[in-house]
C-alpha cells in the first residue's frame, strides 16, 4: 500500500488537490453516490479527533469543490446510523440525500445531523444503493464507500458489487478503509472495488481527491504491440477494448504507429477495468487491465508476427483453393482459412495446415518466424477424365501403407466427368449399378501427373 500512496502522491500535488475539480465527461451525467459508514465504531479516535468527525469535515470540503462542476450530481446513503448497535439491524441503511441539482447544502446539513450508532451492513447497502440512481443508460454511476469495518451482517459485498457492475448499473466502486491496515479488511473489500487504506487524516484527504479526480477525469493509454525483441513495433491490426465487468465495447480501431513509431493514444475512464482483444491471427486477449488515473498508461501485449505465403506451382485448376490453418495441437481447433496464392500474417509459432486439394494435403508444424515469410508451395494438380459407359458406382482411393484411403466419388451418371487431383498413384473401384453380384466389381490403377490429363474408361 505504501507503493500505491507514493504513486498517488506523485500524481496529485497539494495544489492540484485543492484546485477546483473539472469534468472530462461534459454532456454525460456523472452521478457519485457516497455510501458512508454510520456504525458505532466510527467514533474511534483518529489524529486528535475521531473517524466520523474527520470524514464529515473532509467530505464537506470536497462537496464545496464539486458545487459548480458541470454534469455532476451527488447523493448520500448512510448505513448503521438509525438503530443502536445492540439491535444488530442489518437493514439499517437509508438514502439521506437523493440525486438532484443544487443539493450540496442539503448534503452538508445531513452530514452534520447524522450520528454514528449501529451495525456495518455493507452488502445490504450496496444492494439498496443500486436503486438510488435514476434510470439513465447514458450516465456514469459511481459509488464511493467510506467505512472503518468489515461486513457485520451476512452477505458478500464482492459478489453483489460484481453483479451490479456486470449488469452495467454501477461502475467499479471506490472503497476507502479508514484507520485500519488489517489484511482481512483489505481482502474483504479489494475484490468489491478499488480499495484505498487511509490511516491518517492527511491520507484520507488525498485519497478522496484522487477518487474524485478519477471519477471525473479521463486518462490516456496506449496499447503497445511487442515484436520478438519486445519493441512496440507491431501494428496495423484491429483492436477492441471492452469493459471488463459489463462486456460493453468501449473502443474499436485499427492499431497505428505515428511518424515517431508511437502507438495510438486512447482516452479511457480510470474507474473501469478493461479487456483488450488484439485481432491478430490467432487473436490475443489481455483481461482485467487496471488504468491509473492522472498519468499516461502503457499496456504491453506480446504480438510478434510473421507471414505465411501459400503458393501453387503454375496455374491451379481448382479455382479457389483454401487451406485450413490449425493450432499445433492437431487438426481440431481451426484458427482461420487462407486461400492459396495469398499472403497472411500470423503470430509466431508452429501451425498445422490442411490444404483442401484432392486428396487433402497435410502440412504439420509449419513454422512462422518473426518478421519473415514462410512459403509453402505445392505441386500443380492434374486432371482425371473418367468416361462412364452406363450408370456406375465408383470411388477413388489412394493406397497408403497398404491402407486404402478414400479420395473422391465419381458421378454415377453415364458420360465424361472431370476431377482435378494432386499428382500420385490411385485406384478406382467400380461396378455397373444394374449388376447385383460382387463378381462384377472391378478396379483399375492409374497415375495423375502435374499439369496433365489422365483418361480413364470404366
Amino acid at each position: 500500500m505504501k507503493k500505491l500512496f507514493s504513486v498517488v502522491f506523485a500524481i496529485f500535488t497539494l495544489s492540484q488537490i485543492n484546485a477546483q475539480f473539472k469534468n472530462d465527461y461534459k454532456g454525460q451525467k456523472t452521478r457519485i453516490l457516497f455510501l458512508l459508514d454510520g456504525s458505532g465504531s466510527m467514533v474511534a479516535a483518529m489524529d486528535g479527533s475521531n473517524r466520523w468527525s474527520i470524514a464529515v469535515e473532509l467530505m464537506s470540503r470536497m462537496i464545496d469543490t464539486l458545487r459548480n462542476v458541470e454534469d455532476v450530481e451527488i447523493g448520500l446513503r448512510v448505513f448503521g446510523h438509525t438503530k443502536p448497535i445492540t439491535q444488530e439491524d442489518c437493514n439499517d441503511t437509508k438514502l439521506e440525500v437523493p440525486f438532484g441539482p443544487h443539493n450540496h447544502k442539503l448534503f452538508k446539513t445531513k452530514l452534520m445531523q447524522v450520528q454514528p450508532l449501529g451495525y456495518t451492513s455493507i452488502t445490504q447497502s450496496i444492494l439498496a444503493a443500486s436503486g438510488d440512481f435514476p434510470v439513465d443508460k447514458t450516465a456514469r454511476n459511481v459509488i464511493v464507500i467510506i467505512t472503518d469495518g468489515v461486513e457485520e451482517c451476512k452477505g458478500d459485498p464482492c459478489a453483489v458489487s460484481q453483479a451490479l457492475q456486470k449488469k452495467g448499473i454501477i461502475l467499479k466502486p471506490f472503497i476507502v478503509g479508514i484507520g485500519s491496515a488489517d489484511d482481512k479488511f483489505r481482502l474483504t473489500y479489494g475484490c468489491a472495488g478499488k480499495y484505498f487504506n487511509a490511516q491518517t487524516r492527511g491520507e484520507f484527504d488525498k485519497i478522496i481527491s484522487v477518487i474524485i479526480s478519477s471519477a471525473l477525469n479521463k486518462t490516456t493509454a496506449q496499447v503497445s504491440l511487442l515484436d520478438n525483441q519486445q519493441r512496440p513495433l507491431e501494428t496495423n491490426v484491429p483492436v477492441t477494448i471492452k469493459d471488463n465487468s459489463s462486456g460493453k465495447i468501449i473502443e474499436q480501431y485499427i492499431h497505428t504507429l505515428n511518424g515517431k513509431n508511437n502507438p495510438d493514444t486512447v482516452f479511457l475512464d480510470p474507474v473501469n477495468r478493461y479487456d483488450i482483444i488484439v485481432h491478430t491471427t490467432p487473436q490475443v486477449v489481455k483481461t482485467n487491465i487496471e488504468i491509473i488515473g492522472g498519468r499516461h498508461n502503457t499496456i504491453p501485449i506480446d504480438a510478434a508476427q510473421g507471414d505465411l505465403l501459400l503458393k501453387i506451382d503454375g496455374i491451379t485448376r481448382y479455382g479457389r483453393l483454401p487451406a485450413l490453418v490449425y493450432n499445433p495441437s492437431g487438426l481440431v481447433e481451426r484458427i482461420t482459412i487462407q486461400d492459396f496464392n495469398t499472403n497472411k500474417r500470423y503470430l509466431t509459432g508452429d501451425y498445422n495446415i490442411e490444404i483442401l486439394t484432392v486428396p487433402p494435403t497435410i502440412i504439420e508444424k509449419a513454422k512462422i518466424t518473426a518478421n519473415r515469410t514462410t512459403t509453402i508451395e505445392i505441386m500443380a494438380p492434374g486432371k482425371l477424365q473418367v468416361t462412364v459407359a452406363s450408370e456406375t458406382i465408383a470411388q477413388i482411393f489412394k493406397i497408403e501403407n497398404e491402407i486404402p484411403v478414400w479420395v473422391a466419388d465419381v458421378p454415377q451418371s453415364a458420360g465424361s466427368h472431370d476431377i482435378t487431383m494432386q499428382p500420385g498413384n490411385y485406384t478406382i473401384v467400380y461396378r455397373v449399378k444394374a449388376e447385383t453380384r460382387m463378381i462384377y466389381s472391378k478396379s483399375k490403377n492409374f497415375t495423375i501427373n502435374s499439369k496433365t490429363s489422365t483418361f480413364l474408361n470404366i
